[in-house]
């Protein structure tokens, strides 16, 4: 099968497509047929070994999974003997937090991991734009923030992957929503339900006298330092990218009943019931799919470039042909 295999850290081009044997899966794994996948930020991430946590988890000299790629959608070849959930020819979507693969024609995948079946209504581009940046803003504002009607959420990075789907999931939760992006998102990020819009080439979020119960940082380009006096007394600070920064405001506020930092390692946390309740919101209309550019396959490394320059606009997808 092809595959894009990366055998050391680094620029894009260390992505290689290469002819690699296709899996076998065991009793207890289904064979997915790969059909889209996607390019995040934290796959650029695990490409560079960056930050440093990178190596320490996934390989300090050399990659440990040498074939990359999380979020996928696909359909089922083949199950193992003691599968019960699914059955050849099942339409499936998930992702792979623990082994990656899915920057190929085929992966296996354990029965019990974040994977279902997926809606007719959704194409397979759809599923994996879902799974890239909803998963996580949904774990971020519903389980580590407990966002309730009413609360004003501040979104960071609101025309990212995880900051637009952090603008639906938060208005769906009932939240008074305010984004921040570029002047050239505007409209995307109005359009995907937010009540008000800055741009920050033009204004500082956080010197405007505004307070919020929440503002989750879903870019990563800020700090609990510079946000503190943006928050509400109790108000919450969250983060998508890990530092140590983040790790010490976290146990520094831990026990605080005033304003608090928080990080979680989201990918880590899915299950089948996040994905089942997205792909409910997806089917009613809460949710849609925010794709910016599709690649196929062999362009993988173009795909890691476009990501790089932190341009893109909702989620950036790979077509897995045959």
């Amino acid at each position: 099968m092809k595959a894009i295999v990366s055998t050391r850290y680094g620029f894009p081009d260390v992505l290689q497509l290469q002819e690699v044997p296709k899996p076998t899966p065991k009793d207890h794994e289904v064979l997915i047929r790969v059909r889209a996948g996607a390019v995040t930020p934290s796959d650029c991430a695990f490409r560079k070994g960056e930050p440093f946590i990178v190596k320490l988890i996934y390989g300090l000299r050399k990659p440990r999974l040498v074939i990359g790629g999380v979020e996928f959608s696909g359909e089922v070849e083949a199950v193992g003997k003691e599968v019960k959930l699914f059955t050849p020819g099942d339409q499936v979507w998930g992702m792979s937090p623990n082994t990656f693969g899915a920057y190929a024609q085929y992966l296996c995948l354990a029965e019990k991991s974040p994977l279902i079946v997926k809606s007719p209504r959704m194409r397979h581009e759809d599923a994996v734009g879902v799974v890239d940046g909803a998963t996580t803003a949904l774990t971020f504002l519903r389980a580590v923030a407990n966002v309730q009607p009413g609360q004003k959420v501040l979104i960071n990075g609101a025309s990212g992957a995880v900051g637009a789907y952090g603008v639906q999931i938060a208005k769906y939760l009932g939240a008074e929503v305010t984004g921040v992006c570029s002047g050239a998102n505007v409209e995307l990020v109005k359009a995907l339900g937010a009540d008000r819009v800055i741009d920050y080439t033009h204004e500082d979020f956080t010197q405007n006298n505004q307070a919020y119960d929440v503002i989750f940082d879903a870019v990563g380009k800020s700090s609990f330092g510079r946000c503190k006096r943006a928050l509400k007394p109790k108000g919450i600070y969250m983060t998508t990218v890990p530092s140590l920064g983040i790790v010490f405001n976290m146990l520094r506020t831990a026990r605080s009943r005033g304003k608090k930092a928080k990080f979680t390692t989201a990918g880590l946390l899915q299950s089948k019931e996040s994905l089942t309740f997205l792909q409910t919101l997806f089917e009613a209309g809460r949710i849609k799919s925010v794709i910016d550019r599709c690649y196929p396959l062999e362009q993988v490394a173009e795909a890691h470039r476009y990501v790089d320059t932190g341009r893109k606009k909702g989620n950036v997808i790979i077509t897995v042909g045959a």
